[in-house]
């Protein structure tokens, strides 16, 4: 039987929500993979039961500080994602974006390994084309509270870019859309986690704005596969690709639904909406079927139903361990408690 060697896999950002599930599929298909993560939002607990994996091995580290290991891949994570955790130190945010990308560049520029950027829909800004597809240059507020995340993630594409033109660096670029699960931190302030939070404890569900503003929702396993599939294609595929969903609900529907599926009692109730939140966000999809052979297969509410028995399970474990309030609990984790309680929670990625 032929031997296969394994790759040697570098993971950024991989205590994270999305992180330690692409961890976790890179362990199963074989590889050695280092996680990397400063645990800004990431969470060891995301990651506990990869630890005694002789596979695994976790660093802890900061990527706005250069890196030096051997790798044959990189997938570049890290980043806070959500508005909460990136407005909270918007200056840090735009670093871990710049600085990182050029550190990771850098290091696959050194060892000769392929790279991936884990960038976001939010490079479409308040998009005027719909749905978005990649050509779509995007119309982004550069002043604005959110541009720390939205301008530093196209600041990191540029780079990715000229890397690949002026150091023949092997880039990949993924353009994440709405993505849910488990592991989600429950006070990131995503509509998801929220909606769910919310619900579970039986409190009023937070709309902002009218509630007709459109989402479409990719669970965290079939965009994972995208992953995956976009850095094993050809050196000539660079992307940038766009990984989401194509099914578009409002942010009413998603409510209503989190409220039948939990059987909550919760009322929904409206707010302004935050600045530059965008009214409209859906994938054009045509590149990543044609090049990757890939498209999501969870449905919505199956996506809705397993990532609501994890936030359970979790809030129970909180109540049953005689801790303070869940929500304290949570924002207590990420250092940020009094930034949670002062700035609207929005509905963004």
């Amino acid at each position: 039987m032929k031997n296969i060697q394994k790759k040697q896999i570098l993971v950024t950002g991989g205590g994270g929500f999305l992180g330690s599930h692409l961890c976790e599929r890179l362990l199963k298909d074989g590889n050695i993979v280092i996680c990397v993560d400063n645990f800004y939002t990431g969470s060891k607990e995301n990651i506990l039961h990869l630890l005694d994996n002789p596979c695994f091995e976790l660093k802890r580290h900061d990527i706005t500080f250069p890196l030096y290991v051997e790798v044959d891949e990189i997938y570049n994570l890290a980043c806070p994602a959500s508005p909460i955790h990136y407005q909270y130190d918007p200056v840090q945010t735009t670093k871990t974006s710049v600085h990182g990308a050029i550190n990771m560049l850098g290091l696959a520029k050194r060892v000769k390994a392929k790279i991936l950027q884990a960038s976001t829909s939010e490079v479409y800004g308040d998009p005027e084309v719909h749905p978005q597809t990649e050509g779509y240059w995007g119309r982004v507020n550069p002043v604005g509270i959110r541009s720390c995340y939205d301008e530093g993630k196209r600041c990191a594409e540029t780079l990715f870019f000229d890397y690949y033109r002026q150091h023949q660096v092997r880039v990949k670029v993924a353009r994440i859309f709405n993505t849910y699960g488990p592991r989600m931190h429950p006070q990131d302030g995503r509509v998801v986690s929220n909606f769910i939070v919310q619900a579970l404890s039986n409190q009023p569900i937070t709309i902002y704005g009218d509630g007709s503003q459109t989402r479409s929702f990719c669970y965290a396993d079939d965009l994972i596969e995208g992953f995956v599939r976009l850095m094993s294609t050809d050196d000539d595929f660079t992307g940038p690709v766009n990984l989401g969903n194509e099914s578009e609900f409002t942010i009413a529907e998603l409510a209503s639904l989190v409220i039948e599926l939990t059987g909550s009692g919760s009322k929904i109730i409206k707010k302004s909406l935050p600045q530059d939140d965008p009214t409209q966000r859906r994938p054009d999809l045509s590149l990543a079927r044609s090049k990757l052979d890939w498209e999501p297969t969870i449905a919505l509410k199956e996506g809705l139903f397993k990532t609501i028995q994890y936030f359970d399970q979790i809030m129970n474990q909180s109540t049953n361990e005689n801790s303070d309030s869940f929500e304290s609990l949570m924002t207590e984790k990420s250092g940020t408690q009094d930034f949670f309680h002062q700035q609207p929670i929005g509905i963004t990625q």
